[in-house]
C-alpha cells in the first residue's frame, strides 16, 4: 500500500492516497498505521479521496474535488485538522493533483475550506466561536479556560510562561464531560511580546484529543489567537503563535480566520498492508 509522510511545524501525518475510496479502513487499522514503534507514526491519517467517492464528502462534490478524509492516532476521525489540511493540499501539489501555486477547496467534515499554497500554506478555517467558560484539570490543578469552536472543539486556557514549561501533559487533561461529550482539544497558551507585523503573540502547548500532546495544532492555534483577541478586547488581528514545532500566525477578521504556516513532505514508499492488519488487533 502507497504512503506519504508529512508534517506541518511537527504535527505529522501517514498521507494515504486513495482517490477512489477503496481502502478498507478500520478504526483499528488506523491506530496500527499510527504505532511509532511497530507502524510507521504519526499524530493521524490522511486519506486523500475524492469528494463525491466518500459518503461523508459527496454532498459537497460539486464544490471541491478532494475531500480530507482526517484520522486521529487512535483510529477516532475528526472533523477538521488545520495542520492536516496544509499538508494535505502539499501532497496533492506535489502528487500533480491541483495546481503547485494558487487557490482551491478542500472539503472537511467541518465544511469547504479555500487553501492557497505558496512557500507557506494558508487555509480559510471556521471562524472560530467563543462560547463557554470551563476547567481543565491536570497536574493536580484546575485551569480557567475558555471553550471555542473551531469546526471541533477546543478548550484554551491561559498560563503564564513557568506553568506552560513544566505542564506534564503525558495523560489527557479532565474537562466537564457536559460540555465535551465527544472530548476536546486542551491548548494551554502563554503571552509575549509580539513580533514586528503582529498585534498578539501567544505560545501554545496542546493535548490532541484522540492523540496526546503533539507538537503542534493548526485549529488549536486558531482558537487560542480567538481567546487572546477576545480578552484584549479586540475584533480582529494578527496572532503569531509558538508551537513546540514551529510558528504558525492567524489573522483573523470578522468574516475570515486564515491559518498560515509551513507544510512538508517528507517521505513515500510502500508499507505492507497485512503486517499493519495483523498489529491491528491489539488496537482494538
Amino acid at each position: 500500500m502507497r504512503f506519504a509522510k508529512g508534517h506541518g511545524t511537527g504535527n505529522d501525518f501517514v498521507i494515504l492516497p486513495d482517490p477512489d475510496g477503496v481502502l478498507p479502513l478500520t478504526p483499528a487499522f488506523v491506530a496500527a498505521l499510527c504505532d511509532r514503534r511497530r507502524g510507521i507514526g504519526a499524530d493521524g491519517v490522511l486519506r486523500v479521496v475524492r469528494s463525491a467517492a466518500h459518503p461523508d464528502a459527496e454532498a459537497s462534490s460539486g464544490a471541491a474535488e478532494w475531500f480530507m478524509d482526517y484520522w486521529n492516532a487512535d483510529g477516532s476521525q475528526s472533523e477538521m485538522c488545520g495542520n492536516g489540511v496544509r499538508v494535505y493540499a502539499r501532497y496533492l501539489a506535489e502528487a500533480g493533483l491541483v495546481a503547485p501555486e494558487g487557490t482551491f477547496d478542500l472539503v472537511t467534515r467541518a465544511g469547504v475550506v479555500p487553501v492557497t499554497i505558496g512557500e507557506e500554506i494558508s487555509a480559510g478555517m471556521p471562524i472560530p466561536r467563543v462560547y463557554v467558560r470551563s476547567e481543565a484539570g491536570t497536574n493536580g490543578s484546575g485551569f480557567a479556560g475558555t471553550a471555542v469552536d473551531v469546526g471541533n472543539p477546543h478548550l484554551v486556557c491561559p498560563v503564564d510562561q513557568a506553568t506552560l514549561d513544566r505542564l506534564d501533559l503525558a495523560s489527557a487533561p479532565a474537562v466537564d464531560p457536559l460540555i465535551f461529550p465527544a472530548g476536546v482539544n486542551v491548548e494551554f497558551s502563554a503571552a509575549g511580546a509580539p513580533p514586528a507585523g503582529a498585534d498578539l503573540y501567544r505560545r501554545m502547548r496542546v493535548y490532541e484529543r484522540g492523540s496526546g500532546e503533539t507538537l503542534s495544532c493548526g485549529s488549536g492555534a486558531c482558537a487560542v489567537a480567538a481567546v487572546a483577541l477576545h480578552h484584549s478586547g479586540l475584533d480582529a488581528g494578527v496572532v503569531v503563535v509558538d508551537v513546540t514545532g514551529g510558528r504558525l500566525t492567524v489573522t483573523m477578521t470578522a468574516t475570515e480566520c486564515l491559518l498560515q504556516g509551513p507544510a512538508v513532505i517528507v517521505a513515500h514508499g510502500d508499507v505492507d498492508a497485512q503486517a499493519i492488519r495483523q498489529l491491528a488487533p491489539a488496537h482494538s
